[in-house]
């Protein structure tokens, strides 16, 4: 079974059923809702159920197929934001995964890991979260699964300083990607998140020339939460893309919607499961497909 019919038969197969069907106002209010409900959001509801009336008016769209794939193009359309493709154009090239705690990062660096390594390149890992009790060890255990090298220092030493260490043996060692784990923090609490402004600063002061990706992990649970911390982990890290992981659980996933269209900021990743092979790159339509 593909990743995304396994994501489709998890939860995803039929969130809005029986509401699309005759386009009276009944229709389009039972579609907003459900929308709403499925985590798009209230503006990006509104915006979705207007252009899907205009088109079935203007196209004379009618019958309850047509009108789910007009509106799958609609919902796909809002999240075709920016290049989904991670930009690791330079040797090396730098990524720093940011979140709250509990999210997935350390997982999805392992999953990510792996799959650059299967692409041929050299991947050396970071253990920039010094402060959670064995998060290195953790991120070790992932870098034996991947099989790739990892830079780490005892618990509670700098963030910066093994960050630092890191890209000085990355120009050494010849590495194509640094993956920098980065402790799980509140997205409330400006001391911790300066924290994140001052690591994104050693690389552009380190590699002044590197690609630099700034991933946000999210965790699909949380519904509209995750918006809020997307909005805060932005306006200090200046994300570049979203991981939006726990798809194998209860969440409706529309969040994805709202997020890319609120940060203007692409979803890159997708995780569903906790296998090394289960995360992918996200695919609007194949997504939307999912659940519609």
């Amino acid at each position: 079974m593909g990743f995304w019919d396994k994501l489709k038969k998890i939860y995803m197969g039929d969130v809005f059923g029986a509401a699309i069907s005759d386009a009276d106002e009944a229709f389009f209010d039972d579609l907003e809702e459900m929308l709403i409900l499925a985590d798009v959001g209230l503006g990006t509801a509104t915006e979705a159920v207007k252009e899907l009336r205009t088109r079935m008016i203007e196209e004379k769209i009618s019958g309850q197929e047509p009108v789910k794939k007009c509106l799958r193009e609609i919902l796909a359309g809002k999240l075709r934001i920016g290049d989904p493709a991670l930009n690791l154009s330079t040797q090396p090239s730098v990524v720093l995964m940011v979140g709250v705690n509990g999210v997935g990062k350390t997982t999805s660096i392992g999953k990510l890991a792996n799959s650059l390594r299967l692409q041929g390149k050299r991947v050396l890992l970071c253990a920039g979260d010094t402060f959670r009790a064995a998060a290195a060890d953790q991120l070790e255990v992932w870098s034996n699964r991947a099989r790739c090298e990892i830079v780490r220092q005892k618990e509670g030493a700098d963030p910066g300083a093994v960050l630092f260490d890191a890209l000085q043996a990355a120009k050494a060692r010849g590495v194509d990607v640094v993956l920098c784990d980065t402790a799980g923090r509140l997205h409330n609490k400006a001391n911790l998140m300066a924290e994140l402004a001052k690591l994104r600063k050693i690389a552009s002061r380190e590699l002044p020339e590197a690609a630099l990706e700034v991933l946000l992990v999210l965790d699909a649970t949380t519904g509209q939460n995750g918006l809020i911390q997307a909005k805060q982990f932005q306006e200090i890290s200046g994300c570049t893309g979203i991981i939006l992981t726990k798809l194998d659980g209860t969440a409706k996933g529309g969040i994805v919607i709202a997020i890319a269209q609120e940060l203007q900021v692409p979803v890159k990743f997708v995780g569903l499961g906790e296998g090394i092979n289960d995360m992918q790159p996200f695919d609007p339509e194949a997504y939307v497909e999912a659940l519609i």
